[in-house]
């Protein structure tokens, strides 16, 4: 009895998974289906199996409009997320190694007003930024993106970084002062190698975050030949006139594959992150 009770229970348990999986990835599934169905018969076909399969949304949706191919905003997203990665683990990591191993005066003070700044809403700073940036002549560019992520603006990357770094002990230290190596041989041979799940989730959040970013390129840049993929996708939406939305939903499946891709290959590393702050927070 107590086992059939058990293979019971286990049962409903994959069936509850299985059912919340699929509500879960429903609309991934229906914008897959969606994307190799005609344009006309998209909104008339609420099924997810479609009655003819067609590839055109693809093609037209590559060589894209206007005379800019999405290949152009492919290029232009993978330069920015570089940089934007580039910045934030040099920077936070020297920020993190700072609080975490080194003394100096004000630490408390400043990392009080690190921790303030992640309590501080994106909207608050924006007109100020654009202010600045705008009269530095930066706007219609990626600087405004890019050089704030060299400047250790990314206070909850620090934060973690910080964190991560306490929890590494401080034996190693002495250990490399002994050997003869200082406080920047130190960061760079034995603080960050002990760091990769760190690092890794560092730039995963950084590639998430700037890859699906909308609002801060929709304000900084105007130029269509820099636009990024973000802003590529809302070319195919037009409020005044044709919208193709068979194109959008296949360029959407395109651009979500390097994600995807990415994510699959660093999980484990990411997980390793992700308990590893959970244990030292």
């Amino acid at each position: 009895m107590m086992k059939r009770r058990e293979r019971m229970y286990g049962t409903i348990k994959l069936v509850l998974l299985i059912l919340g999986a699929f509500i879960m990835l429903y609309p991934l599934l229906w914008l897959l289906s969606s994307s190799l169905k005609p344009e006309k018969i998209i909104f008339k076909e609420v099924g997810l199996i479609p009655s003819r399969i067609t590839l055109e949304n693809y093609i037209n949706g590559w060589n894209g409009l206007s005379g800019i191919n999405f290949g152009v905003y492919f290029k232009n997203t993978i330069f920015l997320v570089l940089l934007c990665i580039a910045g934030n683990l040099i920077t936070c990591s020297m920020t993190g190694y700072a609080f975490a191993r080194l003394n100096f005066l004000g630490k408390n003070l400043l990392f009080s007003v690190l921790m303030v700044s992640m309590m501080l809403p994106f909207h608050v700073v924006l007109l100020p930024r654009f202010v600045m940036f705008n009269a530095l002549g930066w706007n219609d560019s990626y600087l405004p993106l890019v050089v704030p992520k060299f400047l250790a603006t990314e206070g909850f990357f620090c934060y973690m970084m910080v964190q991560f770094m306490r929890g590494i002990p401080r034996d190693l230290d002495e250990a490399a002062r002994v050997d003869g190596c200082g406080t920047v041989q130190t960061y760079f041979r034995i603080i960050m190698p002990l760091c990769k799940s760190a690092v890794t989730l560092v730039t995963v959040l950084t590639l998430i975050w700037t890859w699906n970013d909308f609002f801060s390129q929709l304000i900084y840049i105007g130029n269509p030949d820099l636009f990024t993929i973000a802003l590529g996708l809302r070319t195919f939406i037009d409020a005044t006139g044709v919208s193709n939305y068979g194109q959008l939903f296949a360029m959407s499946i395109v651009s979500l594959l390097p994600i995807v891709f990415f994510f699959v290959i660093a999980q484990k590393q990411i997980m390793e992150g992700v308990a590893m702050q959970g244990i030292k927070g």
